[in-house]
């Protein structure tokens, strides 16, 4: 038999619980997993020069040329992950656990490997946590120096079928990528930052996720509107939902001094609210209590969770910061209660789950109509069944977004999403600086909003003002570490919009390997290539552009897109213009 002996860089990924996953959604988890295949960890392995050697179901086992390769490919698939499960409930959440190691390989004729080397990465594998990364030493020692994430030195573990002990070194979560690195400023967190993790649900109902997770949403709400605070998105802080994790590695993966966990058990007419606060870089809990209390008393108990927190970090509060810190309240508990529902759903961003946020957002309103957090978030999915085409009637959901922001923001100026949902519809309007006002006024009130930073930053570059734009851009993905994918698409439009393509081409890169299927992205990318001259590599994006999808119109998005100086999108076409690319 023919066959060869050599050093390779080994990963092997499987999924977390696929049995149980096949179990409850057989058809649904296969199309899944097809499709992150084809989405996210296929192109990601071929960014990072991998070559797959076989797929084991669920599982699979790719050679790199080196270690570092392996290992930052292991983190961007778990980055990408961690955003195609934001917003996705815990136990239908698809979660890999990777795990490499650098050793002795048998290639057979076939191409298919054999021996400990691929053994040892297995095990490394199976030791790792959910959305993890497992390294063995002689991994680990070849890119420690060479890569900016921290792994956790596990001590030596006793792997099956392996003869001998291997030093573990574990990258228990995925991490921020290099953009928000980079703009998340303190290398040493300030000491007022903190991050809220989700609470977890102890009600032993799995249906009442959305109950624990909108107590956590709604501290964090509340704490985000405090100038003395740096406060993690939602977004980034959900990423560990479910996660059995290290507060020290949570602090360092944030940026933030200071972590909130708690738990919530609801039964009958009482809920019971466990919280605890932690100094991210020591583990010394700096205050801790539990709350037995009525249904009726939820919100008074998160208005005494939030003043605990900041009497505990001694912070200086007016008589203004204190009132705008309590929670927005309901009398109607069923209206509180749809609220939490369709705000749960409304993160999920698919159009039935939309279209449910819809119907249980309304029915939420008619309970309360002076309930402004409600009709907020109904603005919100109204204005996304307009502006992905999930309604029926997209004019009439688009007046009525506009009407139920209008109210949300004259009932509670300060609740920060009824102003984003108003910049929202606006902007869809065209009505571009009546939208950026009340953008602007959000972030003002609310300082930590990172959803509102990046409104105003998207709208500031439809403006004209770029370099505006770019720093509410960073202070998002600062707040957001775990961001979505779209705001590097968000930061190339306005550093093409400055002239600076290199940088353009950077992050549009970036965005296609995360997100394969975008088309405007590879326009952009397009337009940036020709500017700088690269007249092949930008005909190629166009190529790939249009193959992602045939019906893109230039003229479609001239006629959508709110540019405040229509010669701004003249520049893109301008790009693709020098790049010989048909003006479509």
């Amino acid at each position: 038999m023919d066959e060869t002996r050599k050093i390779a860089a080994i990963l092997a990924a499987d999924v977390v619980g696929f049995s149980r996953l096949a179990g409850i959604d057989e058809e649904g988890t296969l199309a899944r997993l097809r499709a992150l295949r084809s989405e996210l960890t296929d192109p990601t392995i071929a960014a990072h020069r991998g070559r797959v050697v076989k797929r084991t179901g669920d599982g699979l086992i790719v050679e790199f040329r080196s270690v570092v390769d392996a290992v930052r490919c292991a983190i961007e698939i778990q980055n990408g992950m961690a955003e195609r499960n934001a917003g996705v409930v815990a136990d239908r959440r698809i979660e890999f656990r990777i795990g490499v190691h650098l050793g002795d390989v048998v290639e057979e004729a076939d191409g298919d490997l054999m021996g400990d080397g691929v053994n040892v990465a297995a095990r490394l594998e199976g030791v790792a946590d959910p959305n993890g990364i497992s390294l063995s030493e002689d991994a680990w020692r070849q890119v420690r120096d060479r890569i900016k994430e921290t792994f956790v030195d596990r001590g030596e573990q006793a792997l099956k079928n392996i003869a001998r002990p291997v030093r573990v070194y574990a990258l228990s979560s995925a991490l921020p990528d290099a953009e928000s690195a980079e703009a998340r400023s303190p290398a040493e967190p300030a000491r007022s930052s903190i991050a809220v993790l989700p609470f977890a649900n102890m009600s032993g109902d799995a249906e009442q996720e959305y109950f624990a997770d909108g107590i956590s949403e709604d501290i964090i709400t509340a704490l985000s509107k405090l100038p003395q605070l740096f406060v993690i998105a939602r977004n980034s802080a959900f990423t560990f939902k479910g996660r059995n994790v290290n507060v020290g590695e949570v602090g360092r993966s944030l940026g933030v001094r200071h972590v909130l966990e708690g738990s919530v058990r609801k039964s009958g007419g009482r809920v019971r609210i466990t919280a605890q606060l932690i100094d991210a870089t020591t583990g010394g809990h700096m205050w801790a209590e539990r709350f037995d209390r009525d249904l009726t008393d939820i919100f008074a108990v998160q208005d005494d969770v939030t003043a605990h927190i900041v009497s505990a970090l001694a912070l200086s509060l007016g008589r203004g910061d204190r009132r705008r810190m309590v929670v927005e309240r309901t009398d109607n508990q069923e209206a509180y209660d749809l609220f939490l529902r369709g705000r749960e759903l409304w993160w999920a961003f698919t159009p039935e789950a939309n279209r449910e946020a819809e119907r249980l957002l309304r029915r939420a309103a008619a309970l309360d109509p002076g309930f402004a957090p409600a009709l907020a978030f109904l603005a919100a999915a109204l204005a996304n069944a307009y502006s992905n085409e999930w309604s029926e009637r997209p004019a009439e959901a688009l007046a009525e977004a506009e009407k139920a922001a209008r109210l949300a923001v004259k009932l509670d100026e300060r609740y920060p999403y009824g102003l984003w949902s108003l910049a929202m519809t606006l902007s869809w309007e065209r009505r571009l600086d009546e939208a950026l006002a009340a953008a602007e006024k959000a972030v003002a009130f609310n300082p930590n909003f990172a959803d509102g930073h990046s409104m105003v930053g998207v709208l500031l570059n439809f403006a004209g003002r770029s370099a505006e734009a770019l720093q509410h851009l960073d202070r998002a993905m600062a707040l957001d570490p775990y961001f979505n994918s779209l705001l590097l698409y968000f930061r190339a439009h306005a550093a093409y919009q400055l002239g600076q393509y290199s940088e353009a081409v950077s992050l549009l890169r970036r965005r296609i390997l995360r997100n394969p299927e975008t088309d405007v992205s590879r326009v952009l990318l397009a337009a940036s290539l020709g500017q700088m001259g690269l007249i092949d590599e930008a005909r190629e994006a166009w190529r790939e552009a249009v193959e992602v999808n045939p019906s893109f119109s230039l003229e479609q998005r001239r006629n959508v897109l709110p540019y405040k100086n229509p010669a701004d999108f003249d520049r893109i076409v301008e790009g693709l213009r020098k790049a010989g690319v048909p003006e479509t």
